[in-house]
């Protein structure tokens, strides 16, 4: 069986291309299955090859997500902090505001911030 499928592989087959309007044979191959199968991998080969190499040695590789050259990475991270400072300085003003704001619509808690003494009569005269 095996041989079968090893004997079918390698028959010969004629490709012709004939020309419609005068039946000439224009151009003809002698092919069989193996040689299909080389080619049609070889072709795929070839084209991922020259895929990787074409991302791979031109800029178009900066267009994938998440690559980049060093210095963007460095500005990214920079950029980074600065927000993140930015954020924390308008919180910081909020609350400054809002705690303005409740002090002039008169909300203000009566929390003393000492706690009592309790003294005696004595040390109250002396």
């Amino acid at each position: 069986m095996e041989n079968k499928k090893i004997n079918r592989t390698r028959n010969t087959y004629r490709l012709t291309i004939i020309n419609d309007d005068t039946y000439q044979d224009l151009v003809s191959f002698r092919i069989t299955r193996l040689s299909t199968y080389i080619f049609c991998s070889t072709l795929f080969v070839f084209i991922v090859g020259f895929t990787i190499l074409l991302i791979a040695f031109t800029p178009i590789k900066y267009y994938i997500p998440g690559y980049g050259t060093r210095n963007s990475k460095l500005e990214f991270q920079n950029l980074k902090v600065k927000v993140d400072s930015l954020e924390k300085s308008l919180y910081v003003k909020d609350q400054f505001l809002n705690n303005i704001q409740t002090v002039l619509n008169g909300n203000i808690n009566n929390q003393l911030d000492t706690s009592s003494l309790k003294l005696n009569e004595n040390e109250l005269n002396n």
